[in-house]
């Protein structure tokens, strides 16, 4: 009889650290991001990124003055996954996460560009 209950409590022990495993993962891309497009006009080439925990989901946002709102918005295992919308046309950013670092791929329209974000220090 023991050793189902304990048994039960290694379990659920297990089922809580995966738990708080993914909450600590979620909470590592909150903050501010300047990132950097390569082959781009000037203009267009650097920004911020801004995620947010609001109501237990990650929100972001692109832009520091004007910012707009990030669609489809996934955080998942070192992967950052979200679609922003202006006059220009539909972006998706595909973004893999290693630290204080996010790297991939802007797809739109006029063809996929490369981008890199580093988070910046806490203020």
């Amino acid at each position: 009889m023991k050793t189902k209950y304990y048994f039960l409590i290694v379990m659920a022990l297990a089922i809580f650290s995966i738990a708080a495993k993914r909450a600590v993962v979620a909470n590592d891309i909150v903050g501010t991001w300047k990132y950097l497009i390569s082959d781009v006009p000037p203009e267009y080439e650097s920004g911020f990124f801004t995620f947010e925990e609001k109501e237990s989901k990650t929100v972001g946002y692109v832009g520091d003055t004007e910012k707009q709102e990030m669609k489809e918005l996934v955080v998942d295992q070192g992967k950052v996954t979200f679609t922003t919308e202006s006059q220009a046309g539909v972006f998706k950013y595909s973004l893999a996460q290693t630290g204080d670092t996010l790297q991939g791929i802007i797809s739109s329209q006029y063809g996929d560009f490369p981008i890199k974000a580093i988070k910046e220090a806490k203020k």
